[in-house]
């Protein structure tokens, strides 16, 4: 693997990247589609860089930068990772002091005697030279580790008050996520360096796991800091049907599974139906599934009719949709968009300028850039 991955890297920064593009219909907005990258084995996360360069987490366990249309060989420094069914390396997000610290946050599935669990990093990204990561030091590692090979979450979302939250899935189990005592099945909050913020609904009480900041999520896989309503969005997968769009809060119980708008793959009911007392509602659902992924909040002007709107991938549906809402950030209707253009998509990002970037999730995964071609 790693040498299939070396020759791909020598192809790619052989020369400059020779974008292939398409044209589409986003809706009723004609597009361009151009490939800014390919080769990628399946991209996890891309994040942009203030010098327009783009981090991209592969799922085996790398890291590259795509910059000036080269794909950089992958970066040293990268903690280990087991990547075996949907784990590997996740996540990657810029710490709110990236500009004077080069610090970066990585979500990963963490080897360990017992199993796996999810796991935060903060590293420092240098570019003097041989691109490359130091300083790396796990800030958190979830409690029980397990066997399973599922269900690991994770994004990572750092708050303008500098905490992190983050996403953790049930890890198969879903009973792991009512047991206030796991880390599993949760939204997370912590400080930049793993300890706990005094205002966590439960950072205190022995009941509870003190990281925790909401509960009763299946396997949220995406997330994102939202201008409009200034809070944390989250999208999770269902099982078959009742993915979900939440807005988690302090404290409150997402429900997962005492209740969910989708039925087990046996085809029998979850819980007690889609509703029971102490337990919150989805701002949107989806059923049957669409396998939601990566998801962002549209903020730019190169497509103005979207503003303040969801843009969410779709992993089984291999679509984006566009979760539109209204002023106060109500969700209003849904257009899908390039269903089974580009297969499987696995996160979305809005680019400074404007355009919407998607990753592939494939063996030959790629980097697509969407922009306006009117």
């Amino acid at each position: 693997m790693r040498t299939i991955f070396a020759a791909t890297a020598l192809i790619l920064i052989a020369g400059p990247a020779i974008a292939q593009s398409s044209e589409h219909t986003a809706g009723s907005i004609p597009v361009t589609a151009e490939v800014m990258a390919d080769g990628l084995a399946f991209p996890w996360s891309i994040e942009f860089l203030p010098d327009g360069a783009v981090l991209v987490t592969e799922r085996p366990g790398s890291m590259r930068i795509l910059s000036d249309g080269q794909l950089s060989p992958p970066l040293t420094g990268v903690p280990d990772v087991l990547a075996r069914g949907q784990g590997g390396l996740l996540d990657v997000a810029l710490a709110n002091d990236f500009e004077t610290s080069g610090t970066i946050l990585l979500s990963y599935s963490e080897p360990g005697p017992s199993g796996t669990g999810t796991a935060i990093a903060r590293a420092t990204l240098v570019r003097d030279g041989e691109p490359r990561l130091e300083n790396v030091e796990t800030i958190f590692s979830m409690d029980k580790a397990s066997g399973t090979t599922r269900h690991f979450g994770s994004r990572i979302v750092p708050a303008p008050d500098g905490s992190l939250f983050f996403t953790i899935g049930d890890r198969g189990d879903q009973d792991r996520a009512q047991d206030m005592q796991d880390h599993a099945g949760a939204v997370l909050r912590i400080n930049p360096d793993g300890s706990v913020p005094a205002d966590n609904p439960w950072a205190s009480s022995a009941e509870h796991q003190p990281e925790l900041w909401s509960k009763g999520h299946r396997n949220p896989q995406g997330a994102v800091w939202d201008p409009l309503t200034e809070s944390l969005w989250t999208v999770e997968h269902g099982a078959r049907g009742g993915d979900e769009i939440n807005q988690p809060q302090a404290g409150l119980n997402y429900g997962w599974p005492v209740i969910s708008y989708g039925r087990h793959y046996s085809g029998f009911s979850i819980g007690v139906g889609t509703e029971a007392e102490g337990y919150e509602q989805p701002l949107f659902y989806w059923d049957p599934s669409i396998a939601p992924s990566g998801m962002d909040v549209y903020d730019g002007d190169m497509f103005h009719e979207w503003q303040g709107d969801l843009l969410v991938g779709a992993l089984r549906a291999q679509l984006l949709t566009r979760v539109e809402r209204d002023e106060a950030g109500e969700v209003q209707d849904e257009e899908r968009m390039f269903e089974g253009t580009f297969g499987r998509i696995r996160d979305v990002k809005v680019a400074p300028d404007g355009a919407v970037w998607l990753a592939t999730d494939d063996s030959n995964g790629r980097l697509i850039r969407i922009s306006r071609a009117d």
